[in-house]
C-alpha cells in the first residue's frame, strides 16, 4: 500500500480531482498557502499496482514536470473505496506485485552509491576476494561479495533501457565497466604484492588452490549463476522486496572470478586468466539480459506513450544482441565444459584398466593411490600425467615385475586419449606381519 502527496499545479485542481474522482479514488485536499504556484495537495492511498496507472492518468491531466509528487509506505488503510480499488487492481497477475515505473526508477538510482563510495567498495571487494581465494577461504569470498556495491549499476542499465531513461543506461553501463576494470586490476596489484613480497609461499600453484582453479576453468553452470541472479535482483526490487541478499548473489558472477583473473596475470599466467575473464564479461552480460527480459515481461514501458515504439524495438534489438554474445560466449564455456567431461571419464577409464589389469594379471600387488595431473594449457586443460602408487611383498623379483607393470598400464591407459599421456607408477613395500 502507498500514500501518494501530490502538489496540485494552478488550474488544474479540478481536472485532478475529477481524475481521482473516476479512478475510484479516496482523497483529501488541503490548501495551499505559501504563496507559490501550487494552489493545494491532494492525499490519497493506493494500491501498489495503482499507483503507476493513477499517477499516468494525473499526469495526462496537468502535472508538470516543476510539481512533485511524493510516494511513501502505508500500514493500515481503512476505507471502502481502498477496498473497492485493491479488489480492481489486485487480480493475480505477474503486474500486481511490481512496483510502479515512479517508484523503480527511484529504487534503481538510491542502489548505485556516490562515484567515490562505489570505487572504494568495489576496490576493497576486490582486495578481500583475492584474500579469500589465496587463503582457499570460502567464508572470506563470500564475505567480499556482501560489500560489493555491482547490483545498482547492474540493475540500472536494465531499467534504464526499458523506461527509456537514458541517463540512468549509460550511468549503469559506465559503473559496471568501471567496475570490472578495478576489480580485475586491484585483484593483481595485490597478489603481485603478496607474490614478491613472499607473503604467500614461494612457487605458489594457484591451479592447486580449489577456490581459484574452479573460476579458472569455469563451466555452463557458472552462467546459472548470473542469468538467476539477474532475474532475481529485477523481481525483488520490483516488487520492493529487500535486495541486499540479491546483492550478494550478483557479486558472485562478478568479484570471485575477476579477482581470479588479477591472480592469474598477477602469477604470470596470463593464459590461466582467459577463462576467469571470459566469465566475467559473460556473467555481466547474462545479468543485463536477464534483467531486460523479466523489466518486459513484468510490463513496464516507457511513460511517454509516443516513445514506447521505438523503446520497444530498441529493447528487442538489445535483447537479441545480448543473446548472442552470450551464445558465443557460452560455446566457450561449453567447450570447457565438454573438456572438463573428457577429462573425467579418461580418469574413470584409466582407474577402470588399472583395477583390471591389477586383479587379472597382478593380484599380489594392490593399488593405493591413482592420481590423474592436468597441463597447463588453460582454459582448455588435458589430462598430462597418471600417477598410480603400488604396494607389494619386497622379493627380488619385484623390480622386473613393476617394470613389466609400467609398460602394460602404459598401453592401456594411452589407448582412451588421443595425446600421450605420461604414466608413472610408484612402487611401496609392504611387510604384513
Amino acid at each position: 500500500m502507498r500514500l501518494v502527496q501530490l502538489t496540485i499545479p494552478t488550474g488544474a485542481r479540478e481536472k485532478i480531482l475529477e481524475t481521482l474522482d473516476s479512478e475510484g479514488v479516496d482523497y483529501v485536499v488541503t490548501d495551499e498557502t505559501s504563496g507559490r504556484e501550487y494552489t493545494g495537495v491532494v492525499y490519497f492511498p493506493l494500491p501498489a499496482p495503482a499507483v503507476e496507472p493513477v499517477l499516468d492518468a494525473l499526469q495526462e491531466e496537468g502535472i508538470e514536470d516543476d510539481a512533485y509528487t511524493v510516494v511513501v509506505d502505508a500500514e493500515t488503510v481503512i476505507s471502502r473505496k481502498f477496498d473497492a480499488l485493491r479488489e480492481e487492481y489486485e487480480n493475480g497477475d505477474v503486474e500486481e506485485d511490481r512496483i510502479s515505473r515512479q517508484e523503480l526508477r527511484t529504487h534503481a538510482e538510491e542502489l548505485t552509491p556516490t562515484f567515490s563510495v562505489y570505487v572504494t567498495l568495489t576496490v576493497v571487494s576486490a582486495l578481500v576476494a583475492t584474500a579469500g581465494l589465496l587463503l582457499d577461504s570460502p567464508a572470506v569470498v563470500v564475505g567480499s561479495m556482501v560489500i560489493a556495491p555491482l547490483i545498482g549499476p547492474a540493475l540500472g542499465a536494465s531499467i534504464g533501457t526499458v523506461l527509456d531513461e537514458r541517463e540512468l543506461l549509460v550511468s549503469g553501463a559506465k559503473h559496471q565497466i568501471l567496475g570490472v576494470v578495478l576489480a580485475i586490476s586491484s585483484a593483481a596489484v595485490m597478489a603481485w604484492f603478496v607474490r614478491v613480497t613472499n607473503v604467500v609461499p614461494p612457487g605458489m600453484d594457484i591451479a592447486a588452490v580449489d577456490e581459484i582453479a574452479e573460476r579458472l576453468a569455469p563451466d555452463l553452470l557458472s552462467l546459472v549463476i548470473a542469468l538467476g541472479a539477474g532475474v532475481a535482483g529485477i523481481l525483488s526490487i520490483s516488487t520492493g522486496v529487500s535486495v541486499a541478499l540479491v546483492g550478494v548473489m550478483i557479486a558472485a558472477a562478478l568479484i570471485p572470478p575477476a579477482a581470479a583473473a588479477g591472480i592469474a596475470i598477477a602469477f604470470g599466467q596470463p593464459t590461466a586468466a582467459i577463462g576467469s575473464t571470459v566469465l566475467v564479461f559473460v556473467n555481466v552480460l547474462s545479468v543485463n539480459l536477464a534483467g531486460l527480459v523479466t523489466l518486459w515481461y513484468a510490463g513496464y514501458r516507457p511513460e511517454r506513450l509516443f516513445d514506447r515504439a521505438p523503446t520497444q524495438k530498441r529493447v528487442r534489438r538489445q535483447i537479441v544482441g545480448l543473446a548472442l554474445v552470450v551464445l558465443v560466449f557460452s560455446m566457450f564455456l561449453g567447450g570447457i565444459t565438454y573438456g572438463s567431461y573428457l577429462t573425467g571419464s579418461f580418469e574413470q577409464n584409466a582407474r577402470e584398466e588399472v583395477e583390471t589389469t591389477f586383479d587379472e594379471e597382478y593380484p599380489q600387488f594392490r593399488v593405493i593411490d591413482l592420481e590423474v595431473t592436468l597441463d597447463d594449457d588453460y582454459p582448455f586443460r588435458g589430462p598430462d600425467r597418471v600417477v598410480v602408487t603400488i604396494a607389494g611383498p619386497p622379493d627380488g623379483s619385484s623390480s622386473v615385475i613393476v617394470e613389466e607393470l609400467h609398460d602394460r598400464l602404459r598401453e592401456r591407459i594411452n589407448q582412451h586419449t588421443d595425446d600421450t599421456v605420461v604414466v608413472e607408477l610408484r612402487f611401496v613395500n609392504v611387510v604384513e606381519g
